[in-house]
């Protein structure tokens, strides 16, 4: 379907009621009507009849899909409560019936307007840079960089704006981290993602002191399930249409979701120590990039967390084994590192001088050009 036209879906039971609708929507100009029961659309105009706590539910599971702009409601019932009802849920449109052609119009314009409005305003928006960090097993240090790198990021002479994002499902360590009291996370995001924009998303971010935003995963099984690759979509889109950079602590699953964050990131973080599980799982990580043909190689950088040159495997050793250079060396020091944890603070506040803390700095200032060492491409950064 031609991106100027938009797409209508008719969710009503009463045949006079849909011929009426149909008509309206094929004599406007710019509008269709989508003959595709589950299919993404613009817009969908949904009858509430006899049963209104089913169909009510079928609006909020509409809202939550993803799939869809907005939703129109009509029904031969007026009551209060249904209106009322109707405009908590975030319906733009109640249409009683039988039918007023030129409300309808005059709704399917507005709605027409806004969409081209909202549109116009993602391509004027900058477009922040995903920076998506993956741990190649657990407990080696991902969300300690992801903390510590998305602050240092804000602590640097450029001052970006920056958002990080926790999609560790259950065990999501941010707000710890951080010794962030946060009361909204992505799952609920994702429950009413067609009602989410820049100036809803920015009201419920938690903000930590360093001027970093944050957005935590859900604290339980509430969360399991609620978002998909489309709804991911669509937040980060927003979120890269008000931040410079979007820093995600990915965990260390590959699923629907992972898989969508990782089309979209412009550079790849992968965390691996010198051992022969992570070096193995590593190796296995770089194979399925390959095979999905994304991300790019030259955007996937290898990072080696808490190394010590006394290492058992050498990293000339490494290098060979994942066939593939190593991006940055971040020093081990675990009483720092632990003592930041503890203590809910990053390492630039309870240890700025400290050599791990200067190494996650440095790599931080890799990714803005103009903190780059003069002269000298990303790839010749000493590691």
């Amino acid at each position: 379907m031609p991106e100027n036209i938009v797409s209508v879906r008719l969710e009503i039971r009463d045949q006079k009621t849909r011929m009426d609708l149909e008509g309206i929507i094929s004599a406007t100009d710019g509008f269709q009507v989508e003959r595709v029961a589950n299919g993404s659309c613009d817009l969908v105009i949904l009858e509430i009849g006899e049963d209104p706590r089913k169909e009510f539910q079928l609006v909020h599971a509409l809202h939550t899909s993803g799939k869809v702009r907005e939703i129109f409601l009509t029904s031969s019932h007026l009551e209060p409560d249904l209106l009322i009802q109707a405009l908590r849920t975030g319906v733009k449109e109640f249409f009683p019936q039988p039918i007023e052609r030129e409300e309808v119009r005059n709704a399917l314009l507005k709605f027409k307007e806004r969409r081209g409005s909202m549109e116009l305003g993602t391509r004027e928006r900058k477009r922040g840079k995903i920076i998506n960090i993956i741990g190649s097993k657990g407990g080696i240090g991902t969300t300690t960089i992801a903390v510590n790198l998305a602050t240092s990021l804000i602590d640097s002479a450029n001052s970006p704006s920056v958002v990080l994002i926790d999609m560790n499902l259950l065990f999501g360590e941010i707000p710890t981290f951080l010794d962030l009291d946060s009361v909204f996370n992505w799952g609920e995001v994702a429950r009413n993602i067609s009602r989410v924009d820049s100036t809803y998303l920015m009201s419920i971010l938690s903000k930590h002191p360093s001027g970093l935003y944050v957005l935590p995963s859900p604290t339980g099984l509430d969360g399991a399930n609620v978002a998909t690759p489309e709804i991911l979509d669509r937040l980060l889109g927003l979120l890269r249409g008000v931040f410079d950079f979007i820093v995600i602590d990915g965990g260390n699953s590959i699923d629907n979701i992972s898989l969508k964050i990782l089309e979209m990131s412009d550079i790849v973080l992968l965390i691996a120590i010198l051992s022969l599980p992570c070096l193995t799982n590593l190796k296995r990580l770089l194979w399925t990039f390959e095979k999905l043909g994304y991300p790019q190689r030259e955007n996937t950088k290898v990072i080696l967390s808490r190394y010590d040159k006394k290492s058992l495997i050498s990293l000339k050793e490494a290098e060979e084994s994942i066939n593939q250079k190593i991006f940055w060396l971040i020093p081990n020091d675990y009483v720092a590192t632990m003592a930041s944890i503890n203590q809910g603070k990053t390492l630039s506040e309870v240890a700025r001088g400290a050599e791990v803390t200067k190494r996650i700095r440095e790599l931080a200032s890799a990714f803005l050009p103009k903190e780059k060492e003069k002269g000298r491409p990303l790839s010749e950064h000493p590691r």
